[in-house]
């Protein structure tokens, strides 16, 4: 017999195997022997009692039946090394890689062009930006193999549900190495430390199959005939052709904007959202969510995620990162972009989120006409003016935090009592912070929106707000403040036949998941006009 049932268990009984089978018995009114396995199908945690912690845990049980693996998706690559048909693919992120894998299904050979560098030679970058404050802008937490999930955390939640086919890109991760508990948990997570290993494996076998994958190859131009791409030139002066180009480039390739800009090729301004990164102790968190002052063994350390409507604008929590860090996101020297991640145990004692607030291209406009009239004025009609912005911010913040990538930061209690803070909390930031009123590196609406967004947290979550909490500028790479357009059925650009943009950098994705499934949604468009 298979069946599907659902147990309310403890955390200690759901940790333990000879647990869950003792309860799926019981529930069954079987004798235990007769249950061969079992797989975990969902797995979430229940914290809204106050006595009592659950986990909520629905399992395919096999009573008196042979107990099979759990059935997965299987990749079924073809080599390509002969192909007549080649994409060229601009980024290798998620969405790069997983359309390179799905046009290798289909017989099609993928050239990837990478602007960062590989995985291992990409750390080098890493700690030179954490230790000394020097920004590589072809290589850092958002540029390289493995795009700014790689080295951010590798959270896999989404909502995109009706986007792809969320199961199998889970399914891939798995067979590249992935922990096979990111399929049944409701808020999957690989960790920084994990996520590399994978993604040089899902390399490793796409240039086993005949794919190719260049590192270091920035593209600086297109090459176009009558409103048609045909191919890409490099920085390094190389040019290389396709029947395709999927342009993946994430959210901070502001050059790509910028090429599309000037080449005359339709982009649009899009929100985005702007804000800070807030870090509490880890054990605080803890206690407000599982309503006790130690979460034991068996319990992960606690998220949370909030939102309220301040004078009509959404406040909400963003890239919620327990046991995590605060990062130095920046792409280039002068600018400050503060992010966060989490290792695979999400064992750091602090816990951050970003806070964010909307920002639409009136707010843009007013900025720059209102408050900051130094600063030269973009055409209100510019598809770059909410880039502008995003980019002004960031430099205010660098200055605010003198240099080195150290960055401005307030206690958060002082942020609402706007009270610059005379001392700081430990903090995971390791390039360092300096005390300062963030009222002179955010805009008037968003601090404001901010403080009133913090209030209201602190009612919903007893304890929250604290002066035991840092408060950190700026968190402004939440999405791109870009869209480049694309018809939504071929998936191409309306102007330029053969260029595909996808993922977080074209606006049509959030996140690891939902980019990967746009970049398979892409290269399968690809795929059936080519055959």
């Amino acid at each position: 017999m298979l069946q599907n049932i659902s147990l309310r268990l403890s955390p200690a009984e759901a940790a333990d195997d000879d647990s869950i089978i003792n309860h799926i018995a019981q529930s069954l009114a079987v004798n235990k022997e007769l249950i061969t396995g079992f797989h975990r199908l969902k797995q979430s945690i229940d914290a809204r009692s106050r006595q009592q912690v659950w986990i909520n845990l629905t399992v395919k049980i096999f009573v008196n039946e042979p107990f099979l693996k759990r059935e997965c998706v299987e990749l079924i690559l073809r080599n390509v090394s002969n192909s007549k048909n080649s994409v060229l693919i601009i980024g290798a992120g998620p969405a790069g890689l997983f359309a390179a894998l799905k046009l290798i299904e289909q017989g099609i050979k993928p050239l990837i062009l990478e602007r960062g560098k590989d995985v291992r030679a990409r750390r080098r970058d890493l700690a030179a930006l954490n230790k000394e404050g020097i920004v590589n802008p072809e290589s850092n937490y958002c540029f390289g193999e493995g795009g700014a999930g790689t080295y951010s955390d590798g959270k896999l939640y989404t909502r995109s549900t009706k986007r792809g086919d969320i199961d199998r890109i889970l399914n891939i991760f798995v067979q590249f190495g992935a922990d096979e508990k990111i399929l049944y948990e409701s808020h999957p997570h690989i960790g920084t430390n994990k996520l590399p290993h994978i993604i040089t494996a899902m390399r490793e076998k796409i240039i086993e199959c005949g794919g190719e994958v260049l590192f270091e190859k920035k593209a600086v131009d297109f090459i176009l005939h009558n409103d048609t791409i045909t191919g890409v030139k490099t920085a390094d002066g190389n040019t290389f052709h396709g029947n395709a180009v999927i342009l993946a480039t994430g959210h901070s390739a502001r050059d790509i904007f910028e090429l599309l800009y000037h080449k005359k090729i339709h982009i649009e301004a899009k929100p985005f959202a702007l804000g800070v990164r807030i870090e509490h102790p880890q054990t605080l968190i803890d206690s407000i969510q599982y309503h006790c002052s130690n979460r034991g063994d068996f319990l992960p350390p606690a998220s949370y995620g909030l939102v309220e409507q301040v004078n009509e604008r959404g406040v909400f929590s963003f890239c919620m990162c327990p046991g995590g860090i605060i990062a130095p996101a920046a792409t280039n020297p002068g600018e400050i972009v503060v992010n966060g991640w989490s290792p695979s145990k999400r064992n750091n004692p602090y816990a951050n989120s970003g806070m964010v607030v909307q920002v639409e291209q009136k707010d843009a406009l007013d900025y720059f006409t209102n408050h900051n009239p130094q600063l030269p004025i973009p055409n209100s009609s510019n598809p770059l003016l909410l880039m502008h912005f995003q980019s002004a911010i960031e430099k205010k913040a660098f200055n605010a935090g003198g240099g080195n990538s150290v960055a401005p930061a307030q206690r958060m209690a002082d942020f609402c009592n706007n009270k610059i803070s005379s001392t700081l909390p430990e903090c995971s930031y390791i390039p360092g912070l300096r005390s300062t009123g963030l009222n002179n590196v955010l805009p008037p609406y968003i601090y404001a929106a901010l403080q009133n967004g913090f209030k209201a947290f602190g009612k919903k979550m007893k304890g929250y707000l604290t002066n035991d909490a840092v408060v950190v500028a700026a968190e402004s790479r939440t999405s791109s403040p870009v869209r480049i357009p694309r018809d939504d059925k071929n998936l191409q650009h309306p102007q330029i036949k053969n260029l595909y943009p996808c993922a977080e950098g074209a606006g049509y994705a959030g996140g690891i998941v939902s980019a990967a499934m746009d970049g398979e949604r892409v290269a399968a468009t690809i795929a059936a006009v080519l055959q």
